[in-house]
């Protein structure tokens, strides 16, 4: 589906919005309907894994050699896209997926692409990515993790912090200093640990603001035995594979931001459409027609934002960080402002649970903060400046 030329950088192809049109019809019969409960409950959200597994885009990203569909990086994009417009907690789902595995897609032999990436592209196991820890957040190259060597294995202790989908997913790829005396930022390296691995466990799910139908917990890695034909690419490259994938990656994090911003939108729009105040529908008022506009605006740019820089990592774009980076950055603050103005649209309404713009406001927040915090694209991007 891609292409290089310029023009096809802000067009999408006919099987992209068949693909799209496919979607909306899954979320509204079977995902968006159960948001509201997923939220409520703070339960992983199985009937949309089900439904996502019953049209093979649970992990759309996984080429058809490893069992997949092979969606390229902006179907991929449209797939988040769409089921975040109903439910943000399950679009994680491919987002995820995405982002646990790309390490391997990246710089996995190809004995580890063979052994994880089918199941997952199967609908039988979920990846997860475990590189945060509580004090290297941003400062990744500060983890503590450890992986010693010993023969032909390597022991891992340590702890991963926020890891989202934690205890749902069988697969993950976890970081961890292999040179403790070695180069910072030189001394990583990347493995697959498997949910029953002995002595592998999770903390308590967290208590969040937002996307509660996602668990997110605490990876313990205590005296974890893997082989080294676990290891993810060579010793001492883990971090430089854990930026490469996040530079895919936080696509798909503005992707979703993008769906949650719609999904209000839309919300909004149906809502002040039927509200009548002094005699006469709000949507009449000229005052809320420019808040709309404005919404959908911002809305339109970071929708193309996301759409250019998809088309870029589908290629491998050397300005591919600048665009990764500018799109969930920009997409993800444009997603908190059009969720907090369909909030205020909505008035007293859009306060209470009778109405989704709450739960969508509460999401939205998370995709400024995951995958590298704005602070830390706008760094990326200024990096990226002045390199030239």
């Amino acid at each position: 589906m891609a292409s290089n030329t310029d023009f096809d950088l802000f067009t999408t192809s006919e099987e992209h919005e068949e693909l799209r049109a496919m979607l909306r019809e899954v979320v509204a019969d079977k995902i968006a309907p159960a948001a509201a409960e997923v939220d409520e409950q703070g339960v992983f959200p199985q009937v949309a894994y089900d439904a996502l597994r019953q049209v093979d885009l649970q992990a759309p990203h996984v080429a058809e050699e490893y069992d997949g569909v092979g969606l390229d990086a902006l179907g991929t994009c449209i797939v988040i896209e769409e089921v975040a417009r109903g439910c943000a907690s399950s679009s994680l789902i491919p987002a995820v997926n995405k982002l646990g595995s790309m390490p391997v897609i990246l710089a996995g032999s190809e004995e580890v692409r063979r052994r994880y990436l089918p199941p997952m592209a199967r609908g039988e196991a979920m990846f997860s990515y475990g590189l945060s820890e509580r004090e290297a957040g941003s400062d990744t190259a500060g983890m503590r993790t450890r992986a010693r060597r010993e023969g032909d294995d390597w022991i891992l202790n340590g702890t991963k912090a926020w890891i989202t989908n934690a205890g749902v997913s069988e697969f993950y790829t976890v970081l961890a200093v292999s040179d403790p005396d070695g180069r910072r930022g030189a001394n990583v390296t990347a493995f697959v640990v498997e949910k029953g691995d002995e002595g592998f466990g999770f903390s308590e799910p967290e208590r969040k603001l937002g996307i509660k139908g996602s668990p997110t917990r605490e990876l313990h890695l205590d005296n974890v035995r893997i082989g080294d034909d676990r290891r993810v690419g060579e010793v001492g490259d883990g971090l430089k594979i854990a930026l490469r994938t996040l530079d895919h990656t936080r696509i798909t994090i503005g992707a979703q931001a993008v769906g949650i911003a719609q999904g209000a939108l839309d919300a909004a729009v149906a809502y002040v459409k039927e509200r009548k105040q002094f005699g006469k529908a709000i949507a009449e008022f000229q005052g809320m027609q420019f808040m709309l506009a404005d919404m959908a605006m911002e809305l339109e740019v970071a929708r193309q934002m996301v759409y250019v820089a998809a088309a870029k990592s589908e290629r491998g774009d050397a300005d591919l960080p600048f665009f990764g980076a500018a799109a969930k950055c920009f997409a993800s603050d444009m997603a908190m402002k059009v969720t907090t103005d369909a909030v205020q649209a909505l008035g007293g309404a859009g306060y209470t649970k009778d109405f989704p713009v709450e739960r969508m406001m509460r999401d939205a927040k998370i995709t400024q903060i995951y995958e590298g915090t704005n602070q830390v694209q706008r760094l990326v991007m200024a990096r990226q400046l002045l390199k030239g």
